[in-house]
């Protein structure tokens, strides 16, 4: 029943807040256009500066339960993880904020998820080890060196852990920024993966009460967004939305144990897609990775006859599915399966060219 309330009282927050942002992004016309950029669909100007709601509604709702119940303090999720988070989120969304206004190039964008990932290994965040699917686990601190101590905790740099943190992170960010493409598809796919998380800390042998706690308030937080994102979107999410949600399902990974393999179920096809876009960009293309277009696995989906709900129903169903597995699946299965489902993605890739081709 706890977690229940936490989970009501993020939707809560997040729903009453987003139509106040929705207001302020209307007030200074921060408002995204039809036809601004290639994989633009929408036909009417629509307010950003979704990622506000988010981090409005992620941070409320930590503060009443840091204050008002010891769930957040109940496993290894010390007070420096809350706050590198916060901050990390922080970070996203004044870039975030700053390319929904003045359209930031590439290289400029990239800095703000760079400078959160910095944030939250300063703030003692990483994967320190993996689990293998042969047997035991892989250790990735081997190497540690301290730069600072504060109020009697050594802030440090750990190798390779820093370097396979900064990896997963990007990844996440970059996959949700690049995911946002229907009405609310990114949110919606964040949050099945926060529940996901959830359950895997509640109802197997991983028993995190405080990690259970910050993932189901990410939830509700997704949660009563997309009650005004869903579509017909009132409000977008916005570059800072956008990174914000890949940010946080990333952390939510690693605190929970490494749960890489989780995530990734969840988000396989869009990291599918990601890998499959840069590589054809890069090498069929010649051009730029960064450059959108409308050839993503979600945009096919609508090409060849899918409506935007029946889409993002669709592969809400696969992440839930797929998410589910990870509650019971072992480790090298969950590595199999995700080998299974990338060649259920390549053909259904092959499948949708066809059909867009002959349409």
């Amino acid at each position: 029943m706890s977690y229940f309330i936490a989970f009501l009282t993020a939707l809560l927050i997040t729903a009453a807040v987003t139509p106040l942002v929705r207001g302020l992004a209307l007030k200074y016309k921060i408002i995204d256009e039809p036809g601004r950029a290639e994989r633009k669909i929408h036909n009417k100007p629509t307010p950003l500066l979704g990622g506000l709601a988010i981090f409005i509604g992620v941070v409320t709702t930590l503060i009443i339960y840091c204050y008002a119940s010891d769930y957040l303090a109940l496993g290894n999720l010390e007070p420096k993880y809350i706050v590198g988070v916060v901050l990390g989120m922080g970070v996203l969304l004044v870039g975030g904020i700053l390319d929904d206004v003045y359209n930031l190039k590439p290289w400029q964008q990239i800095i703000w998820p760079l400078l959160a990932t910095a944030v939250i290994i300063g703030a003692g965040i990483g994967i320190t080890e993996i689990t293998n699917p042969f047997g035991g686990v892989i250790h990735l601190d081997q190497w540690e060196h301290v730069l600072f101590w504060a109020n009697g905790v050594a802030y440090k740099i750990t190798m390779p852990a820093d370097v396979i943190t900064f990896g997963w992170m990007l990844l996440m960010m970059y996959t949700t920024k690049f995911l946002d493409g229907l009405d609310g598809l990114t949110a919606g796919i964040t949050g099945i993966g926060a529940f996901m998380i959830f359950a895997l800390a509640m109802f197997t042998q991983y028993y995190q009460p405080d990690t259970a706690m910050l993932a189901i308030i990410v939830a509700g937080v997704m949660g009563g967004f997309l009650i005004w994102n869903f579509n017909p979107a009132k409000i977008f999410l916005g570059e800072a939305g956008s990174t914000i949600c890949g940010f946080l399902l990333g952390v939510l990974a690693i605190i929970s144990g490494s749960k890489i393999a989780t995530a990734l179920l969840v988000m396989a096809i869009p990291v599918l897609d990601l890998i499959w876009v840069i590589i054809r960009r890069i090498f069929l293309e010649k051009r730029s990775p960064f450059k959108g277009d409308k050839k993503h696995f979600h945009f096919r989906m609508l090409e060849i006859g899918f409506t935007q709900r029946q889409a993002v129903i669709f592969l809400y169903i696969l992440a839930f599915v797929f998410g589910t597995a990870t509650l019971v699946l072992q480790s090298r299965y969950k590595l199999l399966t995700l080998g299974i489902l990338a060649v259920v993605m390549l053909a259904m890739g092959l499948i949708l060219v066809n059909k867009f081709r002959k349409v």
